[in-house]
């Protein structure tokens, strides 16, 4: 009977020691090294030995192989990918509980054309067709497999043959070569392992589903970001119906694109047009209200920034923000008392972005600061002005990247005038209707907006 080997593994960065210690020494995190124990496998050693056998050969002597991208059926899933799922590719897809993650999963599989087996291992058969039914597309070539056996899953692979192959969750598996519990570091790492091993040689692709931490990061060794091909994040709240998918990596396309979905009864409708979406009929606006025109990925879009200043009731004034980054909010604050004389160190500040989407683009700092001017001052903003340009720490409007799209964008969504940067060269000419007003300084925008 094969002897276990007992070793220790960082759970953050997957360093292996020989021994217990209370701080990696690699990532240098403390109390993340558990033990696992692993059995001896004349397999692996065989694998191991027959990997070596391979001989180093010049570059040149290497043909360019492009491999036809298979795509799912589900338009936006491929729009993040890059235009579909690549062969053999292993693709981890993460996100909160009760996010989506398995309904887009399921969606999307039995949406994808040809054989798919779809494994389950945290809801039965049963639970599965209800929720397909919900949905109403069943895929004639689905099949389900509920299994939480590594070994079981490889075998049915090469029973089935299936030209896709979805895991629900990762978290969930097991293989007998680790003695450690489903979920532990050890089981995550080498089921993954064990599934590249199957996957690479059949060129089949892999969707494998992950849950992430109270921290925000997939469950699991931080290796198995690093093992997988493609990594998505399912993202938004719960408490509204918008869900977007993000590529945080991407070994065969742009990490820059996203796909925006709404939830609703009948499962994930794709969303077509995110700025009409996310502005609603466009209603009366109110003071502390600004649109700003970004970018997302590869996409224009229109969204509400709204800003709430006050009176600070406690002794420290709040700071808060929902959908944009606090330390942003945090400096804009200070260039609008340094630079234009507005007294918001004993206010609190709240900012919120519309629909409950987040943005990283910096083109709607402009917007940012022109909804906080509208709730200080109590004015209201012209609904048909849109905003969009990057505030320096100085005061200075910087330009922003494809000003032409966002343009369009305004133009498309009614928009009169653009606020833009002065600073900007060679700008390409408005569409009708859309006017650009120039300015350099955040001084400048109360006079340009009220």
């Amino acid at each position: 009977m094969a002897k276990a080997r007992t070793r220790f593994v960082c759970s953050d960065c997957g360093h292996v020691t020989g021994q217990w210690v209370g701080k990696c020494p690699s990532c240098k995190a403390w109390n993340t090294v558990t033990e696992f124990k692993e059995s001896a496998n004349p397999r692996m050693e065989r694998a191991a030995v027959a990997a070596g056998m391979a001989q180093a050969r010049p570059l040149r002597d290497y043909k360019e192989q492009t491999s036809a991208r298979v795509g799912t059926g589900e338009g936006e899933f491929d729009r993040v990918l890059g235009g579909g799922l690549v062969p053999g590719a292993l693709v981890l897809l993460g996100g909160e509980p009760g996010i989506g993650k398995s309904t887009l999963s399921l969606q999307t599989a039995m949406k994808a054309k040809g054989k798919v087996l779809y494994v389950s291992g945290e809801e039965s058969p049963e639970q599965v067709r209800l929720r397909a039914d919900r949905m109403g597309v069943l895929g004639p070539d689905l099949l389900i497999l509920p299994e939480t056996s590594t070994e079981g899953i490889v075998k049915a692979v090469k029973e089935h043959e299936p030209n896709l192959l979805f895991v629900d969750s990762i978290q969930t598996l097991h293989t007998p070569r680790v003695e450690s519990a489903p979920g532990s570091v050890a089981q995550i790492r080498e089921s993954t392992a064990e599934l590249i091993l199957a996957a690479k040689p059949l060129q089949l692709p892999v969707v494998l589903i992950g849950h992430i931490t109270k921290e925000g990061a997939i469950a699991g060794p931080k290796v198995l970001e690093h093992m997988v091909d493609v990594v998505l994040t399912f993202e938004g709240d719960r408490h509204h119906a918008y869900r977007i998918l993000r590529a945080v990596k991407n070994r065969f396309g742009s990490t820059q694109e996203i796909g925006i979905f709404e939830m609703r009864g009948d499962g994930l409708h794709p969303v077509t047009d995110p700025s009409g979406a996310l502005l609603g009929d466009g209603g009366a606006r109110l003071s502390g209200t600004a649109l700003a025109v970004a970018i997302e990925g590869a996409r224009p879009i229109t969204v509400e920034i709204q800003a709430l200043v006050s009176s600070a009731v406690y002794g420290t004034p709040q700071r808060s923000a929902t959908g944009y980054n606090l330390r942003r909010l945090n400096m804009l604050l200070a260039v609008l008392e340094k630079r234009c004389g507005f007294k918001l160190g004993a206010s609190d500040v709240f900012l919120n972005l519309a629909g409950g989407i987040r943005l990283e683009d910096p083109g709607i700092d402009l917007a940012v600061v022109g909804a906080i001017l509208s709730s200080t001052l109590d004015l209201t903003l012209d609904p048909r002005t849109a905003l969009c340009g990057e505030v320096g720490l100085t005061g200075e409007v910087r330009p922003v990247a494809r000003l032409e799209q966002r343009m369009a964008e305004a133009a498309k969504m009614g928009m009169k005038r653009l606020v833009v940067s002065g600073l900007g060269q060679n700008e390409p000419n408005p569409p009708k209707g859309l006017s650009l007003v120039r300015v350099t300084r955040v001084g400048e925008l109360q006079k340009v907006l009220f």
